[in-house]
């Protein structure tokens, strides 16, 4: 397995709505043969420029070790999923 790090901005919503969107994601890389090894909430911040028409987002970083199916699988429900205005899928060298 390999480490990993995602970041990825959830459109501004109330704090349930957002919690919910972190654990929809965390319980995806559990349940497909990864673990997570720390999730860094950065807050609410002001973007640089207008995504999708908003100006702020919720920024999150996710630190978990996968394999590569389950890399594949993120980047796809990522896509898919409205909540989500922008993110990034880093390997980490060792």
């Amino acid at each position: 397995m390999r480490k990993y790090e995602i970041m990825f901005i959830v459109k501004p919503l109330d704090e349930e709505g957002t919690n919910a969107v972190i654990t929809k994601f965390e319980n995806l890389i559990n349940n497909n043969g990864g673990q997570v090894e720390k999730i860094d909430r950065w807050g609410k911040k002001r973007l640089a420029y207008l995504v999708n028409d908003f100006a702020e987002g919720f920024y999150c970083l996710v630190n978990f070790t996968a394999v590569p199916a389950t890399i594949l699988e993120l980047d796809r429900i990522m896509k898919i999923t409205e909540d989500i205005l922008k993110f990034m899928i880093i390997r980490i060298d060792e």
